[in-house]
């Protein structure tokens, strides 16, 4: 499987959504019929709980974008930018701030929803400050995944805890630990030093610095 799904991917056959389609039919005859841990009964069981959770990302990725159309209708973006500019014009401070309010937003929701919600109101924002495209989405993953380990929500901390059999108070003092001294300056270094976000781009696919 890892030769399917890394091998597919790094080679250029297929998308990662294609390769982990390719996984699961490689997975359903070798669970049955090799390791003989999987039985039509849990396969029905499991493609019912499929059909659920893709249902309700649907749902949620649905009701996101028409939010995201209405804040962009009603030119949330620019509004949100004259209330950061009352408090400060500096390039870096607008920053800080943006850097918060994604942090909170990937606390309170999964990732895909808060790209969602977020990018096409804070995009505008960040380009109109100086911030390149490519720069910025390189922000908005180090502070969404961030936020996604951080309590009070934290869905992966309690997916880890779940896959890991461990507590949630056991795992949070190490968690909070990795934050503070290896998240916090990876994300304090992307947002304020773009070449080390721009580089990759710029020798891969010759995009400005």
């Amino acid at each position: 499987m890892p030769v399917i799904v890394l091998g597919g991917i790094y080679t250029g056959v297929m998308t990662p959504t294609e390769a982990a389609a390719v996984s699961v039919m490689y997975a359903l005859p070798v669970g049955m019929f090799i390791y003989k841990g999987f039985s039509l009964g849990v396969l029905k069981e499991t493609l019912v709980d499929s059909v659920a959770a893709t249902g309700a990302i649907m749902i949620m990725l649905f009701s996101c974008s028409v939010l995201s159309r209405i804040y962009i209708m009603e030119d949330l973006p620019q509004r949100l930018l004259e209330m950061l500019y009352a408090i400060s014009t500096n390039k870096y401070v607008i920053l800080f701030m943006l850097n918060v309010f994604m942090i909170v937003m990937g606390m309170l929701m999964d990732d895909c929803s808060a790209v969602m919600l977020s990018t096409p109101i804070l995009l505008p924002i960040a380009m109109k400050i100086g911030v390149s495209p490519i720069h910025f989405a390189a922000i908005v993953g180090v502070n969404l995944g961030m936020g996604n380990i951080t309590p009070p929500c934290a869905p992966l901390l309690y997916l880890s805890s779940s896959v890991g059999k461990a507590s949630i108070n056991d795992m949070l003092g190490p968690t909070m630990s990795f934050i503070l001294y290896g998240w916090l300056p990876v994300l304090a270094i992307t947002t304020y030093f773009p070449a080390f976000s721009t580089w990759l781009p710029h020798v891969i696919l010759g995009t400005r610095m």
